[in-house]
């Protein structure tokens, strides 16, 4: 089973990882806004994008040497290493610093570590000498100094970049994906025309005839006949991992079309035509001008109450919040691109571009005629009616007078993208970090790439309905990029959110503005982040980040939490799209694929959501919250960070980070290790105890593992270098006290898809004792015959105790001996003792789930006492075959939800062959597992236990009331005026007929 997981997983982590829109694929947007009764299966849903994902097609590879191993061992330095056969990050291990007393000047630091480290580097000298510095980023008093290679005349494209992070003449922590060798490689003979044209082609575009239009610094544009959007393209440099380069065009592929936008960095050899390497850019929130616009979202009951505070450029009557600040020099309705330093007296200014897109489906480019209606006065104080909501998703409101409030959701959405520009500013996201602005003032950067920001879009598409999400895709700097804000609606099975506009809820706008943020500020200019870990930071950071700016500005609305990201899209105040608010989360390194998607971005970012959130409380409790004043003046710059509360402190470690990784492909343990590092070089390594407990306790201390970024079954490690860790013990013992083998301990929530701390399997070479720090944790048991259990500890400094968890007999355990027989397929995976597989009761659409049953014969041979069950309603991953042959999408509305126990006694004159044999012992409430709008989630189906009356039997029958779909109230019923959507999910989906469950367990105590 652990074999499959694996494999299984690696295989299908192409489908997450191109697309960073804000929750999980293929549950966003549905499309095909067709009756219920032409849809087969599950309905048709819009993925983000229509992006064919990302490829490195480069073979081989090398393994750094044992003299390499044997340096890192003896100079006390953590190294992982890459392709090349060079580290893809050293940190110091025992000590503070890699090294110490170089020259106080970063860049020759920098260089000097590298020159007289090149063995373990595993750099030849000319490797070393061909370092060309691309930027250096100030970190406190330090800064993070990025290395490019040259071969030849050609800079390195993808890979060959190395950062290190020094200060005051110590170097924290090195990054990399440098090359041994340098040689020049053979000459281009292909041209760009043509590498353009096979970069369209590797992605199923058809460029057509290929023009010049100038160019900017090293990129050359060109205008493609068959796209839509600016094609650029550089000659560089690619290292290959068996060794040697290849001369490559790094072309950037934008096509703006009407089914959607494609952004794509190809690099294409410049003399056989191959494609070497594919990234998907796109992620699946005199006189003064004046904007009306949300802070953070309007009233969270959904009332028809304009509650818009006025911003102006400068203090003037009427005012509610002066915005100019030298992060923005211009007023943010000027472009110098368009005319100088005057007002384009609409939507449009030197970072941010926000327009209309009604006529574009999910993904789409930009509508340059969809600007706000001009104002000659810069007033850009449009009315706001509320009329998406008010007139509950009516599809006219887009012909109607006020026109779906379309002015208003421009200058919102303008607004709301100016505010995330200056905020990262101060964090430093600068033009020399390749933040998004179309004129850089000549301060680094390549400019022309202010944010295009698409307001309502797709709202009028008749042939693919687009809703309930925001995507951002992020093309290398000096190219645009493109964010998505939709309109949000119930659709029958799919999504439950009330009629609401996108645009005015500032967690969703910050999340994807985010994405450009960490894409641009990680690898370089030029890459981005990549890959299943990675991209699953990505949408953490995006979380966070969004937080962030809401909670310094004191921004968070009466009655809402800081800590949930998309209340008002969704209308849950508990836990907003995600499976849990960022500050009430169990989850660890080990729970990666936790969820019913098994291994996705946004779910397992919520991994990464967790350490950070207590990463911040934890520097919060250290350096105080602040005044309100105070957290203003840190967050617009004013006041140093070493002078703010802990929040700011934290929140600037992060941004510092991502500047400390040169290489897209990071995982959490990477990230890790540039946030310590950012640690030393800001603030002296003044909280590297509090950083390291921190991660100890989500599992990401020592000892934890990950054998690449997709890795979803990394190994997680509970002690910290930086603690007195208990040395814990597990033990699991059945109701008399007698040990149980084969056990599995598992620290969170999650036993399914989780990979255990400890067990007491002689067949695995897995301890049953573990390293952790102290600490409160959850503790799951498991083992065959015996079901699981879930009980708290709390581990004290420097301890040694045993953890003793009773797993008593499982009497409906097929280990055991018990059989199951009846409706459905996988019969089987009720009785494993494992919530990891699922039984399911397939049938068309409309045909009625209660009464569905599935009969256990107990273990034993007569009849057994029972006094409570335990039942799972958590969904597998689609891609795990069960073997009765369950092998389509597992839509979460067909989990169980309320079900009812009976029971039969078999004897000489009754089998307990026939329903009246049986009687009810045990009626769920309607609510067993009580999911909510938007959607069901994972912690509302895991196990849950249930006392029922003292039941004598041989055969208990598990049978359902309601799945998810014909039971939750808040998923019943016609919720909008749009006829052309159905949002009753009996009636209105195609699952209706559907129901699963994972596991049913039966005990005599």
């Amino acid at each position: 089973m652990r074999t499959w997981r694996r494999h299984a997983r690696a295989n299908r982590l192409i489908a997450v990882m191109s697309a960073g829109a804000l929750f999980a694929l293929g549950e966003g947007a549905v499309a095909a806004a067709q009756p219920a009764a032409a849809r087969s299966g599950e309905p048709r849903v819009q993925t983000e994008h229509h992006g064919v994902g990302d490829r490195d097609a480069r073979p081989g590879g090398r393994a750094p040497s044992g003299a390499q191993r044997d340096l890192a061992l003896r100079q006390h330095v953590a190294a992982r290493w890459n392709r090349m056969g060079t580290p893809a990050g050293l940190a110091p291990q025992g000590t503070t610093a890699l090294a110490t007393g170089l020259p106080p000047d970063p860049v020759t630091a920098a260089r000097t570590y590298l020159t007289q480290h090149r063995d373990l580097l595993g750099l030849s000298q000319r490797a070393v000498d061909s370092l060309e510095v691309v930027a250096k980023n100030p970190i406190g008093s330090g800064a993070a100094v990025l290395f490019r290679q040259r071969f030849g005349d050609l800079p390195a494209g993808h890979d060959g970049l190395a950062v290190v992070g020094v200060a005051d003449g110590r170097v924290y922590q090195v990054s990399s994906t440098l090359a041994p060798d340098v040689a020049a490689p053979a000459p281009a003979t292909l041209t760009e025309k043509d590498a353009v044209r096979t970069a369209a082609r590797d992605v199923r575009l058809d460029a057509g005839t290929v023009t010049a239009r100038g160019t900017a610094g090293d990129w050359r544009r060109y205008a493609a006949a068959g796209l839509n959007g600016t094609q650029s393209v550089k000659l560089v440099a690619v290292p290959m991992p068996a060794g040697g380069a290849r001369a490559a065009y790094e072309v950037s592929v934008n096509d703006d079309a009407p089914d959607g936008v494609r952004s794509y960095t190809s690099y294409v050899d410049a003399r056989t035509g191959e494609v070497l390497i594919r990234q998907d850019n796109v992620d699946d929130e005199t006189d003064d001008p004046r904007w009306n616009a949300f802070p953070a979202n309007p009233p969270a009951d959904y009332r028809t109450k304009d509650t818009r505070e006025t911003w102006c450029l400068t203090k003037a009557a009427g005012c509610d919040r002066v915005v100019a600040n030298p992060a923005s020099p211009l007023a943010w309705d000027v472009d110098p691109g368009a005319g100088g330093t005057a007002s384009t007296q609409t939507t449009r200014g030197n970072n941010e571009w926000a327009a209309e897109a009604w006529n574009n489906a999910t993904g789409t480019g930009f509508n340059p005629n969809g600007f706000a209606t001009p104002r000659p006065d810069r007033r850009y104080t449009y009315p706001w009616t509320n009329q998406w909501y008010a007139q509950k998703c009516a599809p006219g409101v887009f012909d109607s007078p006020q026109r779906g409030d379309i002015d208003a959701a421009d200058t919102n959405l303008l607004a709301m993208h100016n505010r995330m520009h200056d905020f990262s500013y101060n964090l430093g996201f600068t033009e020399n970090a390749w933040n998004l602005q179309d004129d850089n003032f000549g301060k680094g950067g390549l400019g022309g790439d202010p944010e295009h920001g698409n307001a309502q879009s797709g709202a009028r598409v008749a042939t693919s309905l687009i809703r309930d999400n925001a995507n951002q895709a992020t093309p290398p700097d000096g190219t645009p990029p493109t964010t998505n804000m939709y309109l949000w609606q119930s659709i029958a099975g799919s999504f439950y959110s009330p009629c609401v506009d996108g645009d005015y809820d500032m967690s969703v706008i910050g999340h994807e503005y985010t994405h450009a943020i960490s894409n641009r500020m990680v690898a370089g200019p030029d890459n981005r982040l990549s890959g299943y870990q990675a991209n699953s930071m990505g949408e953490s950071w995006s979380d966070l980040v969004a937080m962030e700016y809401l909670a310094a500005n004191g921004l968070v609305p009466a009655g809402q939490k800081e800590s949930v990201t998309g209340q008002y899209v969704t209308g849950n105040p508990v836990r907003g799209i995600r499976d849990y608010d960022l500050a009430k989360n169990p989850l660890n390194y080990g729970d990666l694929g936790f969820d019913l998607t098994g291994p996705e971005v946004h779910a397992d970012g919520e991994i990464w959501n967790a350490v950070n959130y207590d990463i911040r409380q934890a520097f919060i409790d250290r350096y105080g919250k602040g005044t309100s004043a105070s957290r203003k003046a840190c967050a617009e710059g004013r006041t140093p960070v070493t002078a703010c509360p802990g929040d700011r402190r934290w929140i600037q470690l992060v941004f510092d980070a991502w500047l400390l990784m040169a290489r897209g492909d990071v995982t959490m343990l990477d990230a890790r290790d540039a946030m310590l590092a950012a640690d030393q070089m800001r603030f002296g390594g003044a909280n590297q105890t509090l950083l390291w407990n921190a991660f100890a306790a989500r599992g990401m201390g020592s000892g934890a593992a990950s054998n690449t970024n997709a890795d979803a079954d990394a190994t997680p490690g509970f002690a910290s270098p930086s603690a007195r860790n208990a040395t814990v013990r597990f033990e699991a013992v059945d109701e008399t006290g007698r040990p149980v083998p084969g056990a599995r301990f598992f620290l969170g929530d999650y036993q399914a898809r989780a990979v255990p701390v400890a067990d007491t399997d002689a067949a695995t070479d897995r301890p049953d004792t573990a390293a952790m720090v102290a600490g409160r944790y959850h503790v799951i048991a498991q083992a065959p015959g015996h079901g699981m259990a879930r009980i708290t500890e709390r581990v004290t400094p420097g301890s040694h105790r045993t953890v003793r968890v009773r797993l008593p007999r499982n009497l409906a355990a097929a280990a055991n001996g018990a059989t199951a027989t009846g409706d459905g397929v996988d019969l089987g995976a009720l009785i494993d003792d494992d919530e990891g597989t699922t039984w399911a009761s397939l049938a068309a659409a409309g045909t009625p789930v209660a009464g569905r049953a599935v009969t256990v014969r107990l273990a034993g041979d007569k009849p057994q006492q029972v006094r409570r069950v335990q039942v799972s309603a958590l969904l597998r991953p689609a891609d795990a075959k069960d073997p009765g042959g369950d092998t389509g999408t597992q839509n979460r509305f067909t989990a169980l939800r309320s079900f009812k126990v009976l029971a039969c006694t078999a004897s000489a004159t009754v089998d307990c062959s026939n329903p009246a044999d049986y009687r009810t012992v045990y009626t769920s409430a309607k609510d067993a597992f009580p999911s909510v709008r938007p959607r069901p989630v994972a912690p509302d189906l895991t196990m849950r236990s249930f006392t029922i009356p003292r039941t004598t039997a041989t055969h208990l029958r598990l049978e359902v009331a309601a799945s998810q779909c014909t039971g939750g109230p808040e998923y019943a019923g016609q919720q909008t005026n749009d006829p052309n959507v159905p949002t009753d999910c009996t009636t209105g989906s195609a699952i209706s007929g559907q129901v699963r469950a994972a596991d049913f367990q039966v005990f005599a105590r």
